[in-house]
Order: structure tokens, then sequence, then C-alpha cells
């Protein structure tokens, strides 16, 4: 834990940021893999962990942070961590903490009601947990938001069971249950006989709406995207002792959090996915004003506006813009403020902005209105570490923090917007949105959206999980570190042969930590707050196969910005569910055996989660579960790259998932992990092949990027991994130390296919020019055969002793049919041993804590 003091320093400008790498600077500027510098105001608390909410103990002198797995207690005028209180076994949920009575309550995602209080030895305590009523559903109920109703109850919302649960918390009784919509997120009380709730997912659908499946809830969507495209509030009232709701009132995207008036006038409801917030009059339950929130009326979507503090006087909203790393302030117009019509605006006007740690998702403001209290949920990124002098870092080492900042005057405030803007890079994202020049020249990567470019076809191939120093460290040309390079050469030559022969990318990040957001990043270039929440345990849904229509943003995916602007694709794995796709009792040998002797004796059917993707999806070609090697999965591009080309036609995008380089680990009747990476490498290598022996060649990209780091070691940041651009433009042998990430390279398609930017993360990126040429050169690839037999299987457990036998039960004990299932810091263990040897140390510099039995 640490308490930090972010002094002078100069502002970032692109061009600076693109050459430093991700992590803390020297000047005390965190840069992270999203084009962002994170910068805070005031005084920063650092503690591991990732914060959803706030409260208040003892007037404001004491603050209660709900963490990941824990309740951190800091004292607020000096920003000293006094406790933490962790709740074992517990998966704390998206929001949900209040202060009744100086005893704290807290939701759970599992179903129960946690509580903590202060003992008379001076210590907070957990007391036991009270049950909440369970779900029907498959799965944790995901309690969520509570609001104090009196001194003996409180009301809690349940996201999956769809209602809001009285709680009777002064005889520890769980009472009625309130049906509302669909993910009800958090709770506002008027009186003891009305309050309000925000739902996520709106209204749930007539008969006749469109819709989709959230997490077993039927839930309203936007007819060509699949996304949810409703929010509301319900109202629920109490009459003749029982409480029901009475109203339900349309509002923005992603409603989330809430705060009242003094005199409860007035109820401002933050909508995530419309960058808005929403002013309902509380006695006609009307909305009287939409506040646009973002930082700039010209930007595109990206705000994430999703939690709220208002001033003593109601006259000014303070709104979190989660993505924009900054609280809005926003001075109130007269029909929207209680009360305070003479000298007020017509409309609602964001004043100015006010720099956060990375991700704001909470705000409190003291009773005097001259102090903020504000929970970054990602805080400083993957910095918590005991270690942070040293080399190396791990993408789960969450470092979240609280920014205590003082309400800022005007003059400082010009200033902190100054700096806000600068941090996200707010002029160059303008300059984005310039009109294309209809004189401009075709280029490899045009100067501007929607100019021409030299490329027809882009190939993005999303693969899964590796740092670059697991694949490439043992490459002198780049900056690696060959000791923790697991999968070198021998394993992966056309990896290596593609890096020497193209262009090295030694400075390339993924924007996310693991596949649920992941897969986001790498497909719409944003993740939303439902998912940037959920790292308490992921109770919802995993979304990484595109199953949630609630866990993406509005605008939808790339395939989708292409369809609507007339272009071509072919999806190869991306959406497609994770579950077995084969008769039961199929093996990895049944598969192999079909790609050796080229038949197609074991069936495949796959189920598509994204409408919009089913026409335009290979109808056999398998995501998870890994029972289909990834040289099978290449044998169908191949397939069908012959069929275009006697079409003489190729689509304009083609997705493509290639995810064996995942591995399932030592698990018995699959194979080592080094032969499934090096099928997944000579998967690629052939494509690559194929694609530039084609003649779609002379005007084709090939994208490669992994969709997350999977808690792997690196010894820059555990964000950074292999990616690669492959075509006749690309430089040859060439190492590009510029630092690009996922939003950069869904840039680059979008450029290079003469497409809009979708949302403000994609427009604000960095496109890969650094490593394309002016002249092309045709030379095709020559793939490297295997080293690595790629029926090189993992022993049966009865052949084993030692720590091989104790390493390859653990890998027997894993989920490895779903991504990410499987726990990440003991997988990589298992892998390092796999590879490494097992009397070889694992480096401990990269994780928290020393397995058991190691």
């Amino acid at each position: 834990m640490a308490l930090l003091f972010f002094g002078p320093g100069y502002l970032a400008c692109a061009q600076d940021i693109d050459q430093l790498k991700i992590g803390l600077q020297a000047d005390g500027r965190v840069i992270v893999p999203t084009n962002q510098v994170i910068k805070p105001a005031g005084k920063q608390v650092t503690f591991p962990g990732r914060p959803v909410d706030l409260a208040f103990l003892e007037h404001g002198k004491i603050t209660a942070i709900k963490n990941m797995h824990d309740i951190v207690f800091v004292e607020t005028a000096s920003g000293k961590i006094l406790q933490t209180v962790d709740i074992p076994k517990s998966k704390l949920s998206v929001v949900g903490l209040v202060n009744v009575g100086g005893k704290v309550y807290v939701s759970d995602s599992m179903g129960l009601m946690q509580s903590i209080e202060f003992d008379e030895d001076g210590f907070y305590k957990l007391l036991p947990a009270l049950p909440l009523e369970k779900i029907k559903l498959e799965g944790e109920p995901d309690y969520a938001g509570i609001a104090k109703l009196s001194d003996e109850q409180i009301f809690v919302t349940c996201t999956r069971g769809n209602f809001v649960q009285l709680v009777d918390i002064k005889n520890q009784k769980a009472g009625q249950i309130i049906p509302v919509g669909v993910a009800p997120y958090t709770v506002a009380v008027v009186s003891s006989t009305k309050a309000y709730i925000s739902n996520w997912g709106g209204d749930h659908p007539k008969a006749n709406d469109p819709q989709r499946s959230s997490s077993g809830t039927p839930t309203r969507v936007d007819e060509r995207t699949g996304i949810s495209n409703h929010g509301s509030v319900s109202i629920i009232r109490k009459e003749n002792g029982t409480w029901k709701e009475s109203k339900s009132i349309t509002v923005g995207l992603h409603p989330s959090g809430m705060i009242l008036s003094k005199n409860s006038k007035r109820l401002y409801v933050a909508n995530a996915n419309s960058d808005t917030v929403s002013v309902i009059d509380t006695d006609t339950d009307e909305v009287l004003e939409t506040i646009f929130c973002r930082p700039e009326s010209r930007l595109p979507f990206g705000s994430a506006s999703n939690a709220l503090a208002l001033s003593p006087e109601g006259g000014t909203l303070y709104v979190a813009n989660g993505t924009n790393n900054c609280i809005a302030v926003v001075r109130l117009s007269a029909k929207s403020s209680e009360g305070m019509g003479e000298g007020r605006p017509e409309k609602s006007q964001v004043l100015g902005l006010i720099p956060t740690g990375w991700y704001p998702g909470a705000i409190l403001l003291n009773a005097e209105g001259t102090q903020l209290i504000v929970a970054n949920v990602k805080g400083l990124g993957s910095l918590n570490q005991k270690r942070i002098a040293e080399k190396g870092h791990n993408s789960h080492d969450h470092l979240g923090s609280i920014s205590i900042i003082d309400v800022p005057d005007a003059k400082t405030l010009a200033k902190y917007t100054e700096e806000v803007n600068t941090n996200n890079r707010l002029n160059y994202s303008l300059a984005g949105l310039e009109k294309p020049r209809p004189d401009a020249k075709p280029l490899v990567i045009p100067q501007r959206h929607g100019e021409p470019s030299l490329i027809k076809h882009v190939v993005y191939i999303i693969k899964e999980n590796r740092t670059y120093d697991q694949v490439l460290g043992d490459m002198k040309e780049g900056n690696g570190d060959a000791h923790l390079c697991i999968f070198g050469e021998n394993t992966t030559p056309n990896h290596h042969k593609l890096a020497r022969e193209f262009t090295l990318l030694d400075n390339f990040y993924c924007s996310g930590v693991l596949s649920a957001d992941g897969h986001s990043w790498t497909d719409s270039a944003y993740v939303t707050d439902y998912l940037e929440k959920a790292f308490g345990g992921f109770p919802r849904s995993y979304p990484d196969d595109g199953r949630d229509p609630l866990a993406f943003a509005p605008t939808g995916f790339i395939w989708d910005n292409a369809l609507l602007h007339k272009k071509t694709i072919r999806n190869y794995g991306e959406h497609i569910s994770e579950e077995p796709y084969f008769p039961k009792g199929t093996r990895w040998t049944d598969f192999f055996n079909d790609y050796k002797n080229g038949t197609r004796k074991v069936p495949i059917t796959i189920k598509i989660n994204d409408a919009a993707l089913k026409s335009h999806t290979h109808p056999t070609y398998p995501y998870f579960p890994l029972h289909a090697p990834d040289v099978y999965r290449a044998e169908l591009f191949k397939e069908d790259l012959k069929a275009f080309e006697k079409a003489g036609k190729m689509p304009d995008l083609i997705l493509m998932s290639l995810p064996c380089n995942h591995t399932d680990g030592t698990t018995p009747d699959f194979p080592t992990p080094r032969a499934m990476v090096a099928d997944n490498d000579l998967a690629l290598g052939r494509i690559v092949e194929a694609i530039s022996a084609s003649s779609f060649w002379k005007d084709t990209c090939i994208l490669v990027v992994e969709d997350d780091p999977q808690a792997g070691f690196d010894h820059v940041d555990g964000h950074r991994t292999v990616a690669f651009a492959i075509s006749p433009y690309t430089k040859r042998k060439y190492v590009d130390h510029t630092s690009y990430n996922q939003t950069g390279m869904v840039k680059t398609i979008e450029m290079m296919l003469g497409l809009p930017p979708m949302n403000q993360m994609d427009l604000s990126a960095t496109p890969m020019r650094g490593c394309f040429s002016a002249e092309p050169d045709l030379t095709p690839y020559k793939v490297v055969n295997n080293k690595i037999a790629l029926d090189e299987m993992n022993p049966p457990l009865k052949k084993l002793t030692g720590k091989a036998l104790f390493w390859a039960e653990k890998s027997v004990a894993m989920n490895f049919e779903q991504a990410d299932v499987a726990d990440e810091d003991t997988f990589n263990r298992i892998l390092w041993h796999s590879v490494k040897g097992y009397d070889s140390p694992y480096p401990e510099r990269f994780v928290r804590k020393k397995a058991d039995g190691e």
C-alpha cells in the first residue's frame, strides 16, 4: 500500500506517449494501454484491488471503500489506511455499500448481505453474513446496490433476479421481493413509501421486441447489433404495507449511479452507455433534461458517465466519466436544480473536468462541499507490487485507488480541464474527425478516416493469452528477457521468422487483462462499465464469446461498423459459444486424425451468439474448448481461400480466432503445452503463407494480436504482448518501438477499410503507421515446419511422480472448457514448469504469493 502525491510535471502530447513504455514514468505520470495518461489531482491513496463503491463513516472522518474482496477503511483527512477487512471466499459485486447507524452493509454477488461494525477494541470486524433470497437461475444472484430506507430496513438490488429485496437489518431477516426491470443496479429512496431503481437493462421486452438473453433474462436489444438498447428507472411505492413497481421511466443506456437533491425534488441518473445524466422531476416522474457529459460535444460515444455527487446547495453536479478518467463538473440549469432558478443557464453546462485515477466509478462529496472522494476502479493500473521499483509486472496486479481532491476554484478547474484533455489527447481526437479529402491519394494507412487505402482486405487474427517475453523474449533484435521466454524459437519458429522478415513490434500492449474484457478491446476498442466493475467474480457472465448483450458498447463491433458501411466480412470463431461442438466422447486425437488424413469424420456444430454474424460465419469453425487443433482451423480457412481465388473475390474483413496457444496445461489426453503452442505457430505460418501466395496478397494486410496476456510475466509490463502487421507494405527486417495497443489495431483496420471510428478510444488511438512503407515487397512468406511434434501428448497421471504429478493433478482439476476459468497464476506455473523443468524456480517476482505445495 502506498500514499502517492502527483506533483507538477509536463503534459504529454500524442507523440510523447507513442514513444514511451506503459507504466509509471519518472515524472510520476502513469501511461496506460489505452492511449491515455493518468495524472490525478489531489492526494492518491492506493491499495491492492479494484474499488467500486464508497461510504462515509463518522460524519465523513472515515471513508469505507468496497474493493474486490475486502473493505478498506481510510482516514479521510490524512489518507491513512486504517484497516482492511477481508471478506473470505467472497465475490463482492459491482456496487453496494451503505452506512446505517455506524455499521457498514455490503452486498455480495453470492447472495449474502455482509456487515461490519466497529468493536470495543477499536477495530472493524466482520459479522456473520445474512443470507438473501436465492434465485432459480444457475449461478450467483449478484446482489448489488444498497440504500437505507430507515434505521431498521435497507433495500438491496439483485441484478440476476431482476428484483429489489427489503432487508430487516434489526432482526436480521430478508423480507419482501419487489420485481423491477432488467438487471437493477442501485436504489435511491425518496421517502418511507417511494424509491427509484436504475435498471442497467431497462424494461423487460415485449413479445415483439428484438431481444436476447442476458444472464438468463430476456433483454431488449438493437436489431442490427444485438446489443442492449434500453435503460429505465423503476418507481416502487408502498401501498397497504406492500411494495410494488408503479411506473417505469425511460432514461439513457446502462443507468447506474443515482443521487437525489437535498429535498428530493430532483433525481439525477448517470447513464454510462449514453454519456449522459437524466434529470427526473420526482413530483411528476418525468425527465426534465438530459445532460451530455462528454469533454467536448463533437466527440463520439465513450465517456461512461456512471456515478454522481451533488453540491450542498444543489447547483453543481459532479459526474464520474469512467473512460475519460475524470470528473465532469456540471452547472445545473434552472429546471434541473432544486429551487435555484435565478441566474441559472437554460441548459446545464459542463464547466470543466477534474483529473482522477483510471476509471472513476464512485464519488462522495463532504458535507461542506469542499472535498471530493473518488474511487478509481482501475486506479493506477497493474502496479500492485512491493517491487514497483523493479522491472516487470503482471497484468493482474490491480492497484486500485481513491483520489482525495479539494473542489477547485474556476482558475484551478480551467487548469485541470486542460490537463484532462491533454491526457486524453483531445486535440488529436478532434483532428481525427476531419472529413476525408476528395483528392487524397491512397496510402497504406490514410491520414484521415474515410480516405482511400492501398489495402483492400484485412485479415484480423485473434490469439489467446501470451505476453511478449513468453514468446519473443529470446529475440535479440527486440527488448526481451530471454529468461522469461518459455515458448521460444524452437517452439514458435514462424512467430520468430515473421518478426524477422517483417516488423518486430516490441512495444505493443493489450488494453485489457483477461478474455472477458480482452475480446471487447479487440472487437470494439472499448469496455463498458458493466465489465469494468465486474472483476469481483463476473457473476452475470464472462462474455468473451459475445453471449451477453448488456456487456458491450452500444456502438457495436468492428464487423458492425464494416457491415454498416457496405463492406463484406467473413468470420472464423469470434462470438462462437464456448461449449462442446463435437459428439460426446470425442478426443483431441480424433480431430488431429481428421487433420492428418484430410477427413471430416468428427461432426462440428457451433452456436453463433451474434445475429449480425450468422450469415457471415464459417458454419463449422470452432472456438473453445480446444479439442480441435489450430492446424485443423487453418485448413478450414485455406479451403475458403481457394474458393475466394476461384471466385476472384475475397471479403474485405476477415476475423479469425486461433485459440490453441492458450493450451490445456498438462492435462492427460491433450498435447503438451509446447506442442499446442507449436500447433498455433504452424497454423499461423500456413495461413500467412497461403494468403501471401494468393492473388489477394498485393492489397491484403494480416493483423495478429493476443486477446489478453493472461496474468503472464513480462519484464516491461504485464500488458505487453505479441502482435504482427504482415503485408506487402510492411517494413522488412525492421523493429518498431512505437507504443501501440489493441485500440490502435482496431483504428488501423478502420482506416484501411475506410470506416469511421466507433468511439472515443479508437478515435484517440495511434494507428500502426510506423511499421509500413510506401513501396510494396510482394515476396511471399514460406512457412517453417514445426520442430515440436504436434501430437506430443501429456503423459497419464499413473506414469507421473513428484512435482510432475503434482502439477498434472492441478491441471486436471482446472476447467479448460471455457476461456479463463482456470486459475491463471496456477496455470502459468504449470506452463513454466512443463517447459523449463519441475526444478526450475518460477520467477516469483511476477506474482504475489507462492503456490501451495511448491
